[in-house]
C-alpha cells in the first residue's frame, strides 16, 4: 500500500468510530467508549511516542483522568463531551498530586475546533494550552496525514488490528459503486460537450472557492456531466432516488472532510473518500485505479457543478 492508502484507511476508520460513538452515546450505550479508552492508549503511544497507561488499570474510576505517562509528566482525559464545563470540571478535580503534569483532553466524537480557542479555569495549574492540548479526530488526522510513511504504515496496522475488522469483513452494497460500473463503460476519450443547464458560471465557483490544482481536473471532465446525466437516468430506472443517494454520499464526504481541509486539498480529498468508498462496497467490480479515480473525478465534478460540493458563487 501507499501513503494514500494508508492515510485514506485511517480517515475512514476514525470517522467511523466517531460516528458509533456519538450515536450509541445518545441511547447511552457507553460500551465502547470503554474499549475507545484502551484503544487510544495504544493509538496515541504509536502516534506520538508516548508511554500512556491506562489509570483505571491502576485505580478504578480514576477522577479526571483516563491515562497517564509518568516519566513524561503527561496526563489525559478522553471524553465523548465536547464542552468547556466539561474540561474545567476535570481540571478542577483533586489532581494536586499531578501538579507539574501537562494536561490533554482527547475528544472521541465531535470537532474541538471552538474548544480550543477559549480560557479554561486551571486551579492547579497543570500545563494546559487549550491550542495544542485538546485533540479531536480531524486534528489527530492531520498529524498523521504529515508522518513518514514507516510511521504512517505503523499507524495504519495499529488501526487496522483494532478496528479494522468491520471494513475487511462486512462489506455492503453501494450505490456508487453501482454507478461507477455504469460509467467505465462511458468513452471519456471523446471531447464530448459540457451540459447547457449549467446554472452558473463554472469559472467562477473555481474562483470563489480558490481553486488552484483541481481547476484542471474541473476543466478536463466537466465536458463529461452529459455522460453522467444519462448514467444517472440509467440508474434511477432501478429504483427512485438512486442517483439523489450517490450525490448525498458525495456531499456527505464534502461536509465531513471541509472540517479539516479546504481548497485543492478538499477536493482531492472528496475524490479518495468516493474511491474508498467504492472500493470498500462488496458490489464494486474491480478495474484499474487509474480508471476508478477517472470515474470518480468525473462525479466528483458533476457533483461540483451541480453545486452538492463546495460552495456556491453566491452563498457567502
Amino acid at each position: 500500500m501507499n501513503r494514500s492508502l494508508y492515510y485514506d484507511y485511517c480517515v475512514e476508520r476514525l470517522f467511523t468510530l466517531s460516528l458509533r460513538l456519538e450515536t450509541l452515546a445518545k441511547s447511552n450505550i457507553l460500551h465502547l467508549h470503554l474499549h475507545s479508552e484502551n484503544f487510544y492508549v495504544d493509538f496515541f503511544n504509536a502516534l506520538y511516542g508516548y508511554a500512556l497507561k491506562n489509570m483505571n488499570a491502576v485505580t478504578q474510576n480514576a477522577a479526571a483522568i483516563d491515562l497517564i505517562d509518568s516519566a513524561a509528566k503527561l496526563v489525559v482525559q478522553v471524553s465523548g463531551t465536547a464542552t468547556k464545563v466539561k474540561i474545567e470540571s476535570a481540571l478542577k478535580k483533586d489532581l494536586s498530586a499531578y501538579t507539574g503534569h501537562q494536561f490533554k483532553f482527547i475528544l472521541i466524537t465531535k470537532d474541538a475546533a471552538e474548544l480550543r480557542g477559549l480560557t479554561y479555569a486551571n486551579p492547579h495549574s497543570l500545563s494546559f494550552a487549550p491550542a495544542s492540548d485538546i485533540h479531536d479526530v480531524p486534528s489527530i488526522l492531520r498529524d498523521i496525514l504529515h508522518l513518514q510513511i514507516a510511521q504512517q504504515k505503523a499507524v495504519y496496522e495499529l488501526i487496522k488490528a483494532e478496528l479494522g475488522s468491520d471494513a475487511d469483513n462486512v462489506k455492503e452494497v453501494s450505490n456508487l459503486a453501482d454507478v461507477i460500473g455504469l460509467l467505465a463503460q462511458e468513452d471519456f476519450s471523446d471531447e464530448g460537450q459540457a451540459s447547457n443547464t449549467t446554472p452558473f458560471n463554472v469559472d467562477a465557483k473555481i474562483v470563489f472557492n480558490n481553486l488552484g490544482t483541481a481547476t484542471s481536473v474541473v476543466e478536463d471532465y466537466k465536458i463529461h456531466q452529459p455522460k453522467v446525466t444519462k448514467t444517472y437516468a440509467e440508474y434511477d430506472k432501478a429504483g427512485k432516488n438512486k442517483s439523489t443517494s450517490v450525490l448525498n454520499a458525495l456531499r456527505s464526504d464534502y461536509t465531513r472532510l471541509r472540517a479539516t481541509y479546504s481548497d485543492d486539498d478538499l477536493f482531492f480529498q472528496v475524490v479518495n473518500a468516493a474511491m474508498t468508498r467504492v472500493r470498500n462496497s462488496k458490489n464494486y467490480v474491480q478495474m484499474a485505479t487509474e480508471e476508478l479515480e477517472q470515474c470518480v473525478s468525473v462525479l466528483v465534478v458533476d457533483a461540483f457543478i451541480r453545486c452538492k460540493i463546495f460552495k456556491h458563487p453566491t452563498v457567502i
